[in-house]
């Protein structure tokens, strides 16, 4: 069987592929990927049979491009990750199985503007303004919000903490404003000191296949990114919290109605709490992000999961919904080495060790 990965250079589509070579049902298969080839790391590091080069989906050649290499390849399925593609494959679908969430659903959900205008009447985002360069540069500009607040690109698919920042006066929002001139467009919202929590959602026709939740700890990098976040999570652990499961799942089923959508395919739902530790929800990717191996490794692999959704196995799918993790789990990941999960992590004093027993 060969496998289509798309995005293949980037963390979050290794992450899936890690995931399906763990899998026993697909871990034998052929896996080609393509992408825009711009991470070389990604293209070089040899985990795919091969990655082709692909212009962008905005570029009027992907389209052709694409085409030609499902031609020659003639792949089984295709798992698609980055949410630009995920919209596009959304909208204009190409003739391999694959599972993705409907049109509408997309369109809004890539979106972090329209999510927060959506959500915000059942009080499930934080307080929020979408607000241009411009006015945030405005002499008179004074923030509706307070202080402290976060502020960040608000533009569709953007990830990784892009233009983020925990701004505590008018200054810090002009200066970043400044050194992100890039950006025509801001969203500011209250700042939520809790918990950074990830709820993965599998759905097939409406009814929910997989759910599974993580925590970010720490950061890759952390101290070179001003907000300290980085988008890529080096210490994290897996959850079982109703209070994140609920949060996850009626923002779904608010947008799902609001859009006329069947839910289907994968969604994660980004969410911080607040000091009281409620779960208020700060984007929904329509992608995998990279603790998708993380989980595969704990048992629970989604991506297995929904391969066989778009193969229309669905009898093959594994019952559980959701696993029980053990308490003290951990996920660690360094900028040069794979994931790895531990399943009870504890402490250990000065002049113990870690490793193999020492012999005698």
């Amino acid at each position: 069987m060969k496998i289509l990965i798309t995005g293949a250079c980037a963390v979050s589509a290794r992450s899936v592929l890690r995931s399906l070579k763990m899998s026993p049902i697909f871990k034998d298969c052929e896996f080609i990927g393509w992408d825009m080839c711009n991470l070389l790391y990604g293209l070089y590091e040899g985990v795919f049979n091969r990655i082709y080069k692909v212009p962008a989906v905005s570029d009027p050649a992907y389209r052709e491009v694409a085409q030609r290499i499902l031609d020659d390849e003639r792949p089984d399925a295709a798992i698609i990750v980055p949410e630009v593609e995920v919209l596009y494959w959304a909208k204009h679908p190409f003739d391999v199985p694959h599972i993705v969430p409907q049109p509408a659903f997309a369109e809004l959900a890539i979106s972090k503007e329209r999510v927060f205008e959506a959500l915000s009447p059942y009080g499930l985002v934080p307080q929020n303004a979408v607000l241009s360069a411009d006015e945030l540069l405005d002499p008179a500009f004074e923030s509706p919000l307070g202080y402290p607040v976060w502020i960040r690109d608000g533009a569709p698919g953007t990830a990784s903490a892009k233009g983020a920042l925990k701004a505590t006066c008018r200054d810090d929002i002009k200066a970043w404003v400044k050194l992100n001139a890039g950006i025509p467009k801001f969203q500011i919202s209250e700042f939520l000191p809790g918990g950074n929590f990830g709820c993965f959602c599998l759905f097939k026709d409406g009814r929910l296949v997989k759910l599974a939740q993580a925590e970010r700890i720490e950061y890759i990098m952390a101290k070179v990114a001003v907000s300290g976040i980085t988008g890529n999570t080096s210490k994290g652990r897996l959850l079982n919290d109703s209070r994140i499961a609920d949060t996850a799942l009626k923002a779904i089923d608010i947008i799902s109605k609001a859009t006329g959508s069947v839910m289907n395919g994968l969604v994660v739902v980004d969410m911080k709490a607040d000091a009281d530790g409620n779960p208020k929800v700060t984007e929904i990717n329509i992608r995998h992000v990279a603790f998708s191996s993380s989980f595969a490794m704990a048992g629970i692999n989604i991506s297995e999961a929904q391969l066989l959704l778009a193969l229309g196995r669905d009898a093959d799918v594994s019952p559980d919904v959701e696993k029980i993790f053990p308490e003290g789990n951990l996920i660690l990941r360094d900028v040069d080495g794979s994931p790895i999960y531990i399943e009870a992590h504890h402490d250990i004093a000065s002049g113990q060790y870690i490793g193999k027993k020492k012999e005698a």
